[in-house]
């Protein structure tokens, strides 16, 4: 199994805003971090090579970023011990607090392509039940085995 992840951010202007720009700047140099980065699977994209324009909520302000990975690891090594720290600290500049958990990772067989109908599912699980092996994050590292466990018991 591989290891899904959606984040959800609130941008402070639209996409093409002068306060956005330098967001928007970085994000080929942070996705190409990515796609080199070991454990790296797949990631949403749109023509220009990022997710920035898919809708996926009805408020257009909000961005979404989906990702597979091979393991929890591959995908914290990307997410703190690479480039992409330099941008990631750099949130504040660019996006505005959510009240509601905006990170949620879950286990999906290999090959298959999560949808972002799917994230937006994960990410309401999340919220209104906590962590589990369904969805989770970084602060409880559920395993495939968690999951395997977790499904067997909803069956």
């Amino acid at each position: 199994m591989n290891l899904a992840q959606v984040n959800i951010a609130k941008m402070l202007a639209p996409i093409d805003d002068p306060i956005m720009a330098d967001f928007v700047n970085n994000l080929d140099r942070i996705n190409a971090i990515a796609d080199r980065s070991e454990g790296f699977v797949w990631r949403l994209q749109g023509e220009e090579n990022n997710a920035t324009a898919i809708q996926a909520f009805e408020d257009d302000t909000l961005i979404i970023n989906m990702s597979v990975w091979t393991d929890m690891n591959a995908l914290f090594n990307f997410t703190y011990k690479s480039n992409h720290i330099e941008v990631f600290k750099r949130k504040k500049e660019w996006f505005s607090k959510l009240t509601d958990l905006h990170m949620a990772f879950w286990f999906v067989e290999e090959g298959h392509v999560p949808t972002p109908s799917e994230a937006k599912e994960r990410l309401k699980y999340i919220n209104e039940h906590g962590e589990t092996p369904y969805a989770f994050t970084f602060k409880n590292r559920f395993s495939e085995a968690d999951y395997l466990t977790y499904k067997k018991t909803r069956s």
